[in-house]
């Protein structure tokens, strides 16, 4: 309490902790000390003296047990009374459930996230394939002078998955350098996770290509099952 007029040296510093996060996990942790229970000292301002009880957490008891917190509670609880009645165990709470309880924020985030991007992976399956088959049943004469000729069905099936792969990667080089700068500015928001994950895009990619095959693949098959003469009959 070096801030304090006459309190320079109340405390000694005997050790030093590796440094963690007590509160929020995506915040910066401040500069902490631990103090034994029985070392307490007295200001002359009350407001000092409640926030040095405070912060000293009396009120909480650590158990390290190897069952379920449901299987140890009661006994817990008729331990404490057994040392004094005055000792009533209000709750417990696993370390498990503690920390769980510390991310409810960025798990409700990280759920929404992926819901938002499912959905954007929807439309954008559904538009691949709406322009796809738009392209085919316009260029549906084009086919049936192609197949007339001697194109094949795989040629044609090849054909016009090119065009809908053509989309993708065009879509992709304007998607993942936006992807980058939207990692970098919800940086501080993610919790042991880099804002910049070359596995995670890749695999992103890899979904949006396997989307547009399927997405693709449908108009596609349909193209090569035309009938040349069919075709060559539409206007």
């Amino acid at each position: 309490m070096g801030g304090i007029s006459g309190h320079s040296g109340d405390y000694e510093i005997v050790g030093i902790v590796q440094d963690t996060r007590y509160d929020t996990p995506t915040l910066a942790q401040n500069p902490m000390f631990f103090l034994p229970l029985i070392q307490t000292v007295h200001y002359e301002l009350a407001s000092y003296n409640t926030t040095d009880k405070g912060s000293l957490y009396i009120g909480r008891i650590e158990v390290h047990v190897a069952d379920a917190k449901e299987n140890i509670e009661p006994a817990v609880r008729r331990t404490l009374a057994s040392i004094s009645p005055n000792l009533t165990a209000w709750s417990m709470v696993s370390l498990k459930d503690q920390v769980a309880l510390q991310f409810n924020q960025q798990r409700l985030i990280a759920r929404l996230t992926g819901l938002f991007s499912l959905l954007a992976l929807t439309l954008a399956s559904v538009g691949l394939y709406g322009v796809t088959a738009y392209s085919v049943a316009d260029r549906t004469n084009e086919i049936g002078i192609r197949m007339a000729l001697g194109a094949n069905r795989r040629g044609v099936v090849m054909m016009v998955l090119k065009r809908a792969f053509t989309q993708t990667v065009v879509g992709l080089a304007i998607g993942i350098p936006f992807a980058f700068i939207g990692g970098h500015l919800v940086s501080n928001q993610l919790y042991k996770t880099k804002a910049y994950d070359p596995l995670a895009f890749a695999s992103a990619a890899l979904l949006l290509m396997l989307c547009a095959l399927i997405a693709g693949l449908i108009p596609a098959r349909r193209a090569a099952s035309i009938d040349p003469m069919r075709a060559l009959r539409t206007e």
